[in-house]
């Protein structure tokens, strides 16, 4: 049977977004579980401040699946900043994302599979959340344990300008990779969301949020190009 699959959702989501990518991820014969994250749980993050307690719920859900389903390792997706917070996850060092704040060594490469990001900045200038990037990258740059395998998946999607219809995206960008006149998946620049020395997939057409009325990441016609790296 594959590994079970574990889904961390982006910023300020809700576990009930990804219900949709849960169910057809099982459809494929993968057993999938998303972290237990309600809008509320990203509250105490604002303002540059820990991902402490998200991390703590990953945590749990990881070791209650690895339970459940009696098997040493998981699958991790992580969607947007999911995607960073996972690599925070896999990582040795102690993190307190401020010095005032309780540190969590986490260490869960030993129990990660594989790594699937979608459309997440992994590299960022926002203020905010730059804080917490900047100590992934510092210390875990790129594919950073090769025991883990990385898979990046951006999107080639609106092509950042100054225009209507495109001015989200080019100030996000421009947010995120420091131009704003570039492609990506409306929210996440492709040269972002990919990462050195990582499995980096490019899918055209596909937006940011599952909140999408159009194609996203975890749409089933989408799904088939990178769930073929679960293992």
């Amino acid at each position: 049977m594959p590994l079970p699959t574990v889904i961390l959702p982006g910023y300020f989501e809700s576990a009930k977004s990804y219900q949709k990518l849960e169910q057809s991820l099982k459809e494929l014969g993968f057993p999938a579980v998303t972290v237990p994250l309600g809008r509320r749980d990203w509250i105490p993050t604002l303002g540059g401040s820990s991902f402490i307690n998200i991390l703590q719920k990953l945590d749990k859900t990881v070791k209650n699946v690895l339970f459940e389903f009696d098997v040493p390792q998981i699958n991790l997706i992580g969607h947007s900043a999911g995607g960073w917070i996972a690599r925070i996850y896999l990582g040795e060092l102690p993190y307190s994302g401020r010095s005032n704040d309780k540190s969590l060594p986490c260490n869960g490469h030993k129990l990660v599979a594989n790594l699937i990001t979608l459309g997440t900045p992994h590299f960022s200038q926002e203020r905010w959340t730059r804080r917490t990037i900047d100590f992934v990258n510092q210390n875990y740059p790129g594919a950073f344990y090769k025991d883990v395998n990385y898979i990046c998946v951006a999107g080639k999607t609106v092509f950042g300008n100054k225009k209507l219809g495109s001015w989200l995206a080019y100030n996000s960008y421009l947010l995120t990779c420091g131009k704003g006149d570039t492609w990506g998946d409306g929210i996440t620049p492709i040269e972002a969301a990919h990462l050195e020395g990582a499995q980096n997939i490019v899918i055209e057409d596909v937006r940011h949020s599952p909140k999408s009325p159009q194609r996203w990441y975890g749409s089933p016609d989408i799904l088939s190009t990178w769930a073929n790296y679960l293992s």
